[in-house]
């Protein structure tokens, strides 16, 4: 049993965070040089959050949503669905 928890800390050690290890190893000395891909993923998370924004604007806008409080089965009046 021990062998088979080794196997899995060489696999996460060796294989699965390589690519951290890789980045550390790059690592600038300024703050903005470690942080560059935390502020990447920041952005990305950013554009994500306001396309998702703008699309609901956008069926808002047209009516087709239905924004009532029994719009799912879960919410209420399940006989309706029947």
């Amino acid at each position: 049993m021990k062998a088979f928890f080794e196997a899995i800390q060489a696999f996460f050690e060796n294989v699965a965070f390589a690519p951290y290890n890789y980045l550390r190893a790059l690592e600038p000395e300024s703050w903005f040089g470690a942080n560059t891909i935390s502020w990447i993923f920041i952005a990305i998370g950013f554009c994500a959050f306001i396309y998702w924004m703008k699309q609901l604007s956008n069926f808002n806008k047209s009516g087709e949503e239905d924004t009532s409080q029994t719009a799912h089965v879960y919410l209420g009046d399940a006989d309706k669905y029947k």
